[in-house]
C-alpha cells in the first residue's frame, strides 16, 4: 500500500472515530439540574430524583441533580450559569435574567410567593413593633419572601431595627424560633406547610409580606428551544394525571401552569437591592 493510501485510510479511520465520539456525546448531554435549597440535602434529593428520572422518561433526555450546601454557593452557581435547568426563587430569576438570561418555563399558579414571619404560639409577641431589637432567623440574606421581602418591609412599613441570623434553611428556621435561639424567623407560607404538623402548630404568624409570583422552574438559553420545548410540555404533562401531579407538590408546585418574564416583572420596583447580598 503506498504512503498516500495509506495516509488517507488513517485520516478516514480517525475522521470516522471522531464523528462516532462526537456523535456520542451529543447523545448522552446530560442536563445540570439546580435547586434553591430550601430543605436539606437528603429531602430536596427525595423530591427530586423522582421528577428528573419521570422527565426522562417522558422526554429521553438526560438530567443530573446537582446540589448546592446553602444558598450562597447555590446563587454563585446560578450566576455563573452552571445549570442548564434550575428551579429558583423570584428574584433569584430576575437576577439570573440579567445576567445569563434565564427563561421562565413553568411554575406554581396556584398561589403567589408570601413570605411569612413567625413567633412560638405562646410568645408575648402580638406585634412586629415588639419585634425591634430582636434577633430574626432567616435562611439566607437573598432568600426572597423569607429573607430580603421581609427585610425590606420590617424597614419601610414599620421602621424597625433587628438582627438577622442566617440559618441555610428554611427548616432550620423554624426549628431557631422553636427552640428560642431567636424571637422570630422568616419563611414562606409553602415551607411552613411542609413542616410536621406539631411544628405548625407550636407556631403562630405575625406578618406576610406582599405576595409575587412563585418560584419558576428555568431553563438556560444554551439549552436547545426543540429540548425547552419538550421539558415544558413534560412538566406540563406531569401535572394532568394524579401519581406524577403528587411529585409536583413535593417542590411544592400545587397546580403547574406556564411562566412569563411578566411574572416577575413587578420584583424590578421593589429597590430589593438595598437589601441583597452578593455571594462572595
Amino acid at each position: 500500500m503506498c504512503s498516500f493510501t495509506l495516509r488517507l485510510l488513517l485520516i478516514t479511520l480517525f475522521s470516522g472515530k471522531l464523528f462516532i465520539s462526537t456523535f456520542a456525546y451529543a447523545e448522552e448531554k446530560v442536563y445540570i439540574v439546580g435547586v434553591v435549597p430550601q430543605f436539606e440535602a437528603r429531602k430536596l434529593t427525595a423530591i427530586w430524583i423522582p421528577i428528573l428520572e419521570q422527565l426522562t422518561v417522558e422526554t429521553s433526555l438526560k438530567f443530573k441533580l446537582e446540589g448546592a450546601p446553602n444558598i450562597n454557593e447555590f446563587e454563585k452557581k446560578f450566576m455563573a450559569g452552571v445549570y442548564d435547568v434550575v428551579y429558583m426563587n423570584p428574584y433569584h430569576f430576575v437576577l439570573g435574567n440579567q445576567l445569563q438570561g434565564y427563561i421562565p418555563l413553568v411554575k406554581d399558579g396556584s398561589k403567589k410567593l408570601q413570605g411569612v414571619l413567625v413567633v412560638q404560639k405562646d410568645s408575648p409577641i402580638k406585634n412586629v413593633a415588639q419585634l425591634n431589637g430582636a434577633k430574626i432567623a432567616y435562611p439566607s440574606p437573598n432568600a426572597l419572601g423569607a429573607s430580603l421581602q421581609m427585610r425590606q418591609e420590617l424597614h419601610d412599613m414599620f421602621n424597625i431595627h433587628t438582627t438577622p441570623v442566617y440559618v441555610n434553611t428554611h427548616d432550620s428556621v423554624y426549628l431557631n424560633v422553636l427552640l428560642g435561639d431567636t424571637q422570630a424567623g422568616g419563611g414562606v407560607g409553602k415551607t411552613l406547610k411542609k413542616q410536621k404538623a406539631e411544628y405548625q402548630q407550636a407556631l403562630r404568624v405575625i406578618h406576610k409580606t406582599t405576595p409575587v409570583s412563585s418560584h419558576p422552574i428555568a431553563a438556560h438559553p444554551r439549552v436547545p428551544s426543540s429540548d425547552i420545548e419538550k421539558i415544558t410540555a413534560a412538566l406540563m404533562n406531569m401535572g394532568k394525571t394524579e401519581a406524577t401531579a403528587a411529585l409536583l407538590q413535593g417542590i411544592p408546585i400545587q397546580q403547574i401552569s406556564i411562566a412569563t418574564f411578566a411574572d416577575y416583572e413587578p420584583l424590578k420596583n421593589m429597590n430589593l437591592e438595598r437589601f441583597y447580598i452578593k455571594p462572595k
